[in-house]
């Protein structure tokens, strides 16, 4: 059954005429979700072009093989986490290959609106979220309408965010480790998908590595056509820190050697008050609502931003992602 999802059923935010997501529910209680999943398949599709996301709930979901055979189902093999931004874990191999945990930060912690992979030229257009064990408080999953967003942001951003963003990366102790980010040890193998992939690298003399990529701030859909605001730039940004970790960095490591940073396309510095705007507007799309154990969120990654709130005892929420796509001609 599809239903529109009403503020009364789960949202607990979000714009007023928001359809974002779709409700979706079993013809009858206990029905599991892979035997409902060829007569949704359809219905989905269509839900996700239009509004870019679906929520499945109130399936029988037993575990999460079950959870990785209905992401798989939908034609594409499931992706590899590669040039990780956070720290994940592979949830299981074999049957469960290809769930991972959803990104690994302290529970206190907010991760703001993003695309997955929206940092570097390549990203699934699929991602989804099944929920094993819902918080107690808090924890949502937020999500916010790509298009909305580029729709709402200032024309003077879109100008200048035009030619594209330089994402900077220094990997080692203050941030992911490169073999963790690559999946390996070997520099060569670093190198060769740098070069695939469209990154400068270079091996400092501490044995760290320093990344620079130019990417897209703006792209559009495959499918739809339409223009998605699709970049991570307000948290790869110097300002996304805490004032007194970015006091302590800068002071210990330099202005030019953060972990991370964002720059315009021609390399100058972005003012801090540019993304005061940028997160007014993610925060004004912005839909939330409370997650329960056993369901599946489905989202077209170029359509549908998403985040986590901070959360209060137990929570476990797993991801997959497929249908890789990309621009590596762009640029």
């Amino acid at each position: 059954m599809t239903t529109a999802l009403s503020h009364a059923l789960v949202r607990t935010a979000g714009p007023a005429d928001a359809e974002l997501p779709v409700l979706f529910t079993p013809d009858h209680k206990g029905q599991p979700l892979l035997a409902a999943a060829p007569a949704l398949r359809g219905r989905i599709d269509a839900a996700l072009q239009r509004t870019g996301g679906v929520l499945l709930r109130g399936f029988a979901v037993p575990d999460v093989a079950a959870f990785q055979r209905f992401a798989a189902s939908f034609g594409h093999p499931l992706l590899t986490y590669e040039f990780a931004s956070t720290p994940r874990s592979a949830v299981a191999s074999g049957s469960g290959a290809g769930v991972y945990t959803s990104t690994e930060y302290p529970a206190h912690q907010h991760i703001p609106l993003h695309n997955e992979q929206a940092y570097t030229r390549e990203w699934p257009m699929k991602i989804w979220f099944h929920c094993l064990t819902a918080s107690p408080e808090g924890g949502e999953t937020p999500i916010a309408d790509s298009r909305a967003i580029h729709r709402r942001m200032p024309a003077h951003i879109r100008e200048r965010f035009a030619p594209g963003l330089l994402y900077v990366r220094h990997y080692g102790d203050f941030d992911v480790p490169w073999q963790t980010v690559f999946n390996t040890e070997d520099r060569r193998v670093v190198e060769a998908f740098c070069d695939r992939s469209g990154i400068d690298w270079q091996w400092l003399d501490d044995g760290g590595l320093r990344t620079r990529q130019l990417c897209q701030a703006v792209e559009r859909h495959p499918v739809t056509g339409e223009a998605v605001w699709f970049n991570q730039a307000h948290l790869f940004h110097a300002s996304n820190l805490q004032p007194e970790v970015r006091e302590s960095l800068v002071e210990l490591l330099g202005a030019d050697q953060l972990p991370r940073n964002t720059f315009f396309a021609n390399g100058q510095p972005i003012p801090d008050a540019l993304f005061d705007e940028v997160r007014a507007v993610l925060a004004a799309e912005t839909v939330a609502f409370r997650w329960q154990a056993g369901d599946v969120l489905m989202l077209d990654n170029m359509l549908t931003a998403h985040g986590r709130a901070p959360f209060k005892g137990p929570r476990k929420v797993v991801v997959a992602m497929a249908e890789a796509h990309g621009n590596l001609g762009r640029f």
